[in-house]
């Protein structure tokens, strides 16, 4: 009896965590036309605790940018006066944040079990990689590649028929913690390939020539707090020496360009780079397991959220990639792949042109590591629901997702090096 009184009292405290957080909190779109409008937009970030969805930090901000981002539910007004005033352009994507992360889990599979149809907190997630293991053994096995801050172990799977000298193609998920949809898409692409083997023919041609290491969450301490404490939490769960604020951002901590541009050196901003490359835990597990399987792994797809672009190096600079012609010819051809289903239209191109310089992301390092295939995928949706993305939305973007990487994948077997 105690026991359960205990449960319903966690429940109701989690709950009110997050009714204290979000309720009435609204998130915003604006469109700066020039500098001066920029220059409002930062005052109002030095003034109050503004969280930036896009782009993700206020350094950032350029004229004609959209420029989504979230404010407390007290401040809401004041912002929305302040926005009128200037005559900047604006609308309100989110009029109330928690109402629309209720509405978030809207599946039809609410179920205490595993379901790749609704989000599944790390618990569930990692009794799966498991799970599907034992229930695949000559297509899924499961290792530990490193333990994360808080001392979880990062499980990573590999897909594919076992055979000689195969290569290999990385990809993983959840580098941002409240990018719930990326999680999502990990866990579906590997039940694709068990459940349509020896039926897709596109599938059976990749496992049985290539292999798939699957990191279905990159960030699992930040992961396991956006289901406790706070939804909307972004970084690693680090601490910092010298600091009350917690966390790094993993996608800026890798060494490509660190800390140069698009990244911050005060650990209480969103986009903090680390004490020094690959400070973090999970991205030193991350980029100790692509040294060490330098050659055989051939491309790289990091998934994120949200925005609906393809992406490829460089972001830590404006300089192309000596292969540009190339990646781009592949994230046009991917990127129409994506379209051919539900008509989910995706920007492509180098990651500094398409959206802004960041330096310190997975996908530069790894492309400076010779894995000449390296795509960043943003995923659903362009800010209708941003971060929230409704379960009902998991089938359909994880669908067209992975026609896009069965694509790239299958290229990349037809262009070996």
């Amino acid at each position: 009896m105690w026991a359960l009184f205990l449960l319903i009292g966690a429940a109701a405290v989690s709950a009110h965590l997050q009714d204290l957080t979000f309720d009435g909190q609204k998130v915003f779109r604006v469109t700066p036309q020039n500098d001066e409008q920029v220059e409002i937009i930062n005052s109002l970030a030095n003034n109050m605790q503004v969280d930036f969805w896009q782009p993700d930090s206020v350094s950032l901000v350029r004229p004609k940018m959209e420029v989504d981002f979230r404010v407390e539910a007290h401040k809401s007004f004041e912002v929305e006066d302040l926005l009128k005033e200037s005559g900047m352009e604006y609308r309100v994507l989110i009029d109330n944040l928690q109402a629309a992360l209720d509405a978030q889990f809207d599946s039809k599979a609410r179920t205490n079990t595993h379901s790749y149809e609704k989000y599944n907190d790390w618990e569930t997630i990692a009794a799966w990689t498991a799970d599907i293991a034992a229930q695949n053994p000559d297509l899924v096995s499961r290792s530990v590649i490193g333990e994360t801050y808080e001392g979880r172990p990062m499980y990573l799977l590999k897909v594919g028929k076992s055979g000689p000298n195969k290569k290999a193609i990385f990809m993983d998920c959840g580098f941002h913690a409240r990018e719930w949809i990326s999680p999502a898409f990990c866990q579906w692409f590997v039940k694709e390939a068990v459940e349509t083997y020896g039926k897709d023919t596109v599938i059976t041609t990749l496992l049985n020539s290539l292999d798939f290491y699957v990191l279905p969450v990159v960030n699992i301490d930040g992961y396991v707090y956006t289901w406790t404490n706070n939804r909307m939490w972004r970084k690693t769960r680090s601490k910092n020496a010298g600091s009350i604020c917690i966390g790094t951002d993993p996608n800026r901590n890798f060494n490509a360009g660190w800390c140069t541009v698009g990244a911050s050196k005060y650990p209480c901003d969103a986009t903090y780079c680390g004490s020094a490359p690959e400070s973090e835990k999970e991205t030193k597990a991350l980029a100790d397991f692509i040294r060490e399987h330098l050659s055989t792994i051939k491309a790289y797809f990091t998934i994120h959220s949200y925005s609906q672009l393809l992406l490829f190096p460089y972001s830590y600079t404006s300089k192309l990639p000596s292969d540009y012609k190339e990646l781009n010819s592949i994230a046009h051809a991917a990127s129409e792949q994506l379209a051919s289903l539900y008509n989910t239209k995706y920007k492509y191109g180098p990651g500094a042109e398409t959206i802004y310089l960041a330096a310190g992301g997975s996908d530069d390092w790894v492309y400076d590591q010779g894995i000449k295939y390296s795509f960043t995928f943003e995923l659903r949706d362009t800010g209708r629901y941003g971060f929230v993305l409704p379960e009902s939305l998991i089938k359909p973007t994880c669908e067209e997702t992975s026609l896009a990487v069965k694509y790239i994948a299958n290229y990349v077997l037809e262009h070996l090096y």
